[in-house]
């Protein structure tokens, strides 16, 4: 699909100022956009977008990976931030996986080694 310029990850939760207050502590800034009362957006990539979006029937079910270049270091930043992680996983093919939840219990996942082709 040569027409797709970006991908837009949403995650939903109960209350849109309390998700934009934590993913504003995940991601170490405030939004990149708020299009409407009931969404923010983080430019995370070129082409990689996150929105939080309020939608009560669907918060808490959520999931969404972000591969970071380092895992410990990005571990411990969220850590500083105040926000609290499981512990780094070894997966598979050498991946590995730090868990972390929002105030909804959306899944988030740090990724570190992920790369394109395995």
């Amino acid at each position: 699909m040569a027409y797709v310029q970006h991908v837009l990850a949403v995650v939903p939760v109960s209350d849109i100022a309390a998700g934009r207050a934590w993913y504003t502590s995940l991601f170490g800034r405030e939004p990149d956009n708020n299009p409407m009362p009931s969404l923010v957006e983080w430019k995370i990539t070129d082409g990689g977008w996150v929105q939080v979006t309020e939608d009560a029937t669907r918060a808490g079910h959520g999931m969404l990976n972000l591969a970071v270049s380092d895992i410990e270091e990005g571990v411990r930043e969220i850590r500083e931030m105040g926000l609290e992680t499981g512990d780094i996983i070894d997966a598979n093919k050498g991946v590995r996986l730090c868990p972390l939840a929002d105030p909804d219990n959306n899944q988030i996942h740090l990724v570190g080694s992920f790369r394109e082709k395995y």
